[in-house]
């Protein structure tokens, strides 16, 4: 029988120094590269005083609400003209209705708001950036300027707001104005619209993190050119305007709440209950919202009128203000009925 000898084995050598190092070594540079890379493009939350000074003004009025917000509002136009509160869309401002403010100022009262979150509102103590929460937020203006009826109207995300609210409080409700609204389901064999870049990134929860952390100028001007057709709108101002108020405290954190909240789809079913008279509003080459959703409002809000604007994408009352103060004049002095206003209080 042969016997193995174990000198017969070569034992194995020991690893090489320089190995053991790179094994190490590697991970740890690619490591600290991405960590340099992180803080190189991480970008901070704006100073709240400066931001306000910019935006506000120095007679910036805000709004106590019982939830501790701190409501953002403006009351501009004839103030003894009927009411009309408008609501922005998701990551804008209640400046995006300065162009209407002066258009129909000289008729109406004109107040709009920086929703939860958004704008000069920034992020509210009870991070409610649902429906809910959207709509504590109109009857906390409403409430401190003494109106207890009024036309709404809005855009996109706001104009979501605007027909749960007409759902809500319909007594409150004189006239409703849908501006590219959201809310609306597909219609049966479309695809959903492309959207922009913005909200693409929020789709995932990686994307959503890194959106509290990041958020250069240039992806925020990509955002706005893809939500609009007519490109000329887009200026530096506009871009600086929408990337320091997305900046403002708490708006990306909010901004990442509102994306993971259930937008409740089955309400659609519900819109046929509202009995206002209702504008609907869309500009033909929306690329966030599919235009046929004017169509859907249509069907299911008995009596709703619809207005198409010819090369106008998902802003118009930026991209056409002409247009769509003129669209929105001619239906409220045609359909809104005439109510006494209670006594102005401040």
């Amino acid at each position: 029988m042969q016997t193995i000898d174990e000198d017969d084995f070569e034992t194995t050598p020991p690893p090489r120094p320089l190995f053991r190092r790179k094994r190490v070594l590697i991970p740890l540079v690619l490591l600290l590269a991405i960590v340099a890379i992180f803080l190189a493009l991480r970008t901070s939350d704006t100073d709240r005083d400066e931001m306000i000074a910019k935006y506000g003004g120095p007679n910036a009025a805000f709004a106590a609400g019982p939830a501790g917000q701190q409501i953002h509002y403006r009351d501009q136009g004839r103030r003894d003209g009927p009411a009309i509160i408008l609501l922005h869309g998701a990551n804008s401002s209640l400046q995006t209705w300065e162009p209407l403010a002066k258009r129909l100022g000289a008729t109406y009262r004109i107040v709009t708001l920086d929703l939860p979150g958004h704008g000069l509102t920034g992020g509210t103590p009870d991070k409610d950036y649902d429906a809910d929460g959207m709509i504590a937020a109109v009857d906390v203006v409403a409430a401190k300027l003494g109106l207890d009826h009024f036309t709404l109207g809005g855009n996109s995300m706001g104009g979501w707001v605007a027909w749960r609210y007409a759902l809500a409080e319909p007594e409150r409700v004189d006239a409703l104005l849908l501006l590219d609204a959201a809310g609306m389901p597909l219609r049966k064999g479309e695809k959903a619209p492309p959207s922009n870049i913005g909200f693409r990134i929020l789709q995932y929860p990686l994307g959503r993190w890194l959106a509290t952390q990041i958020t250069p100028r240039s992806l925020v001007e990509e955002s706005l050119r893809g939500s609009v057709a007519k490109q000329d709108i887009v200026d530096d101002a506009m871009i600086d305007r929408y990337w320091e108020l997305l900046r403002f405290p708490g708006n990306r954190e909010a901004t990442v709440l509102r994306a993971r909240i259930d937008r409740e789809p089955a309400m659609a079913a519900r819109v046929g209950e509202i009995k206002a008279p209702t504008l609907i509003l869309f500009g033909k080459q929306d690329r966030l919202i599919n235009p046929t959703a004017a169509e859907t409002f249509q069907e299911r809000i008995a009596g709703s009128e619809v207005v198409l604007l010819d090369g106008i994408g998902h802003l118009p009352m930026e991209e056409a203000p002409d247009a769509t103060a003129a669209a929105i004049a001619n239906f409220l002095k045609r359909r809104l009925v005439p109510r006494p206003a209670r006594p102005e209080t401040h």
